[in-house]
């Protein structure tokens, strides 16, 4: 029903930035909650941000707040991610995602739609 396609990963230096967006197709985009995870090598997935499904509520892990900010325009039907201050930590696959209303901070059970990934790399 739902099909998210990310882009704008790649290679950064330390304290640079990106913009990562999340492309939707499907119908029904303006009612899920939206969000973005991670996965760096030998760790398990963990949640970074989310956005309530009409935008008013925001949530990030501690570890990027300050640093990330999570949007959405929905008459796009786009999701970005502004990631300024990079540290070599940020080193991940990042995965676009959707599901509920996402108020509060999602988990990975809540999530229903997945994207397939996309490279950050952030080096000195």
């Amino acid at each position: 029903q739902v099909q998210l396609v990310e882009s704008g990963g790649g290679l950064a230096q330390v304290g640079g930035s990106l913009r990562l967006s999340c492309a939707a197709s499907g119908r029904t985009f303006r009612s899920y909650g939206m969000g973005w995870f991670r996965q760096a090598p030998g760790k398990e997935r963990e949640f970074v941000a989310a956005i309530s499904w009409n935008g008013d509520t925001t949530h990030y892990v501690d570890s990027v707040k300050g640093r990330f900010t999570i949007s959405r325009d929905n008459a796009k039907n786009t999701v970005l991610l502004q990631m300024n201050s990079l540290k070599p930590e940020d080193t991940a696959v990042y995965y676009c995602a959707a599901g509920g209303t996402f108020r509060v901070v999602p988990a990975e059970a809540d999530v229903n739609y997945w994207g397939q990934g996309t490279q950050v790399t952030v080096s000195s």
